[in-house]
């Protein structure tokens, strides 16, 4: 059986109910003709036009927030990229055949995001309700039924209040468990001791829509001689179950750092202690010794993606010679594999998670070059630069949906 052609542009504008697509600036890209209709506009008075420039606030009452609170519900879905539904809520429209004569509406609106590959939001889709029709028809048929719809008309008014005063609620609450988070993540995470005399730079970005806590984590840790050892890892999940994994796995590791004979042993001390700890599975993570008396780093990798080398020429490599599956992934312990590999002075180590470079529906390979294009084009800045281009360059500029961790050394 053939399978139908759809007109998904027919199907949009066939769509029963109000819905109308904007560009993240909030301009109108799109409105089905129910929208046009019940709003009492053209398409070529909407299309190209500011939502807000096209249905203004009733300047006559004092109370009205329909506007502000349109507002600030499609930006949310601009900022966190997630669907936002909203209270009830009263919203006058001017005639346009009539200036200064506003009509009472009702509406109770859902806007949501429409997305590209890389989590960013291309346009909000804004489906409206329409109530008021609902009591013009209460209002037919005499004075009886027009005095229920008065008193129907007061019960909405005053359910919407009530529900927007519990969103409030929410909101505050929302951003109380921010701060808590935020709180456990500097405990978590705290800012990196200095490392001798080598400059270094760490930078964490929380996923969008997280609590700013998630199981991404990195380490550096200073060790005898002109060596220090670096670490960055990755717990599968998000939210404080991951991130008190994380906390876990990663003072493990930093501790047997400082008895481990190289990453691998350190690795494996980390996978034998990882089958203890509920959630561990899964988890990936890279560990590095770079040791300044020699010019080598001696690196090992369970599952995580590759570290990058920057070389004073420009040449970029990625240190993919010894990788192991993810903690937890075999059955029974296996030793791990170690690589060396020398540097020149003023190179430049990258370790960083998966948020950095992976994009859905996109091969990784592709995150790996555009990293790799990306250190070439800002390899002369400091650690400090260098990190705050990377973040900019590859991360997007609405808020990734993975968390990063990401750590420079220069050499």
């Amino acid at each position: 059986m053939r399978e139908p052609q759809i007109d998904y542009e027919a199907v949009f504008h066939a769509l029963p109910g109000m819905v109308a697509l904007l560009t993240p600036d909030l301009v109108y890209a799109d409105a089905n003709e129910d929208f046009l209709r019940l709003a009492g506009r053209t398409r070529e008075q909407l299309l190209g036009q500011y939502i807000f420039d096209v249905f203004p606030e009733n300047p006559n009452d004092p109370a009205a927030a329909g506007m502000r609170e349109t507002r600030e519900s499609m930006l949310r879905v601009v900022a966190g990229g997630e669907r936002d539904t909203m209270a009830l809520v009263r919203y006058d429209i001017e005639e346009r055949d009539r200036p200064g004569h506003w009509v009472k509406h009702y509406w109770s609106p859902v806007n949501a995001p429409v997305v590209d590959p890389d989590g960013n939001v291309m346009l909000v889709v804004h489906r409206v309700e329409e109530v008021t029709e609902l009591l013009q028809a209460r209002s037919r048929g005499g004075p009886a039924n027009e005095s229920r719809a008065r008193v129907l008309e007061a019960e909405l008014y005053t359910r919407a209040r009530e529900l927007q005063e519990v969103n409030e609620r929410l909101r505050r609450a929302h951003a109380r468990d921010r701060e808590v988070a935020l709180a456990l993540q500097e405990a978590l995470l705290p800012a990196p001791s200095p490392v001798g005399h080598h400059r270094a730079a760490v930078r964490y970005r929380p996923a969008v829509g997280t609590l700013n806590v998630c199981g991404d984590w990195y380490d550096l840790v200073d060790l005898p001689g002109d060596r220090i050892a670096v670490a960055v890892g990755d717990v599968v999940g998000h939210g404080l179950k991951a991130a008190c994994v994380m906390g876990q796995l990663r003072s493990a590791l930093s501790a047997a750092a400082r008895v481990a004979d190289g990453p691998a042993r350190a690795l494996e001390a980390l996978g034998l202690y990882a089958r203890h700890v509920d959630g561990a599975e899964s988890t990936t993570a890279v560990k590095t010794f770079i040791d300044w008396e020699s010019h080598t780093v001696v690196y090992s990798s369970a599952g995580h993606p590759p570290p990058v080398l920057l070389g004073p020429d420009g040449t970029v490599t990625f240190l993919d010679r010894a990788t192991d599956p993810p903690l937890g992934a075999r059955p029974d312990h296996v030793p791990r594999p170690e690589a060396t590999v020398p540097f020149a002075e003023g190179a430049i180590l990258v370790l960083y998670t998966d948020g950095l470079i992976e994009r859905r529906d996109e091969d990784i390979d592709v995150g790996l070059a555009r990293l790799a294009e990306a250190l070439v084009l800002h390899g002369r800045s400091g650690p400090e630069a260098l990190a705050d281009a990377l973040l900019a360059d590859l991360l997007p500029s609405t808020g990734n949906t993975d968390d990063t961790a990401l750590v420079i050394i220069r050499l």
